[in-house]
């Protein structure tokens, strides 16, 4: 009777486990998945990376049409890559998609999604994003990232005037690219009014050696 007992405990215990996975199972991977979150190991002289590893094919991912009219973030940013694009290397020429930009950027702004269009430092980009209703610019700022080491100063320059331009023109701003722990801080104080970054790579690299807190911590430290 005790072997018994044990016996049909063991099969509850079994079939709880099995079906703990089955529910598990459905709750990551049927939700319309697109592809997994990878970290990849960077060059010699490079941080790791993270990327999307697509499971489905880019022309569903297309064909699924202003997707962010279905998650209402409280931001979107709207930058010129291509589905296939690892990574963002140029903003918008907001004047020659001012149509397009016009469309989208009313269609999210009427749902009460703030809204940002991703810029160089071209004050003619600038105006244009703001001709076509965005409320944020977001200026590229790869090349300050890469001219920053040797000459900081240079380097921000432009950005302050973009800045400016942005500020004349009542929009509100952001920047990211290749921003991190070593040029935020000097970024933000020639800009002090900038309202946000967006960091993704060097962020993520930085917290698996620091770990997340103690990471989101430090790149807060920078805006101070």
């Amino acid at each position: 009777m005790v072997y018994l007992v044990y016996l049909l405990a063991l099969i509850f215990i079994v079939l709880g486990f099995l079906f703990g996975v089955s529910v598990g199972w459905k709750c990551v991977h049927g939700r319309n998945a697109v592809g997994n979150l990878m970290i990849a190991p960077g060059d010699e002289n490079e941080q790791p990376y993270i990327f999307l590893d697509l499971t489905t094919s880019v022309e569903y991912l297309e064909s699924s049409e202003y997707v962010v009219l279905k998650v209402k973030p409280h931001q979107v940013t709207l930058v010129p890559d291509s589905p296939t694009q690892l990574t963002s290397n140029s903003g918008w020429d907001t004047k020659a998609n001012l149509e397009f930009l016009t469309e989208v950027l009313e269609a999210f702004n009427t749902a009460g999604i703030r809204t940002s269009a991703f810029v160089s430092t071209d004050a003619e980009m600038i105006e244009y994003a703001a001709k076509a209703g965005a409320d944020r610019v977001e200026l590229y700022t790869e090349p300050y990232a890469t001219a920053f080491p040797k000459n900081p100063e240079a380097a921000v320059a432009p950005f302050v005037e973009a800045a400016r331009t942005a500020r004349s023109l009542g929009l509100g701003l952001n920047a990211g690219h290749d921003l991190s722990l070593e040029n935020l801080n000097y970024f933000y104080k020639n800009i002090p009014w900038l309202d946000e970054v967006s960091i993704g790579h060097a962020l993520i690299s930085d917290a698996l050696y620091l770990g997340l807190e103690r990471t989101i911590q430090e790149y807060k430290n920078c805006l101070r």
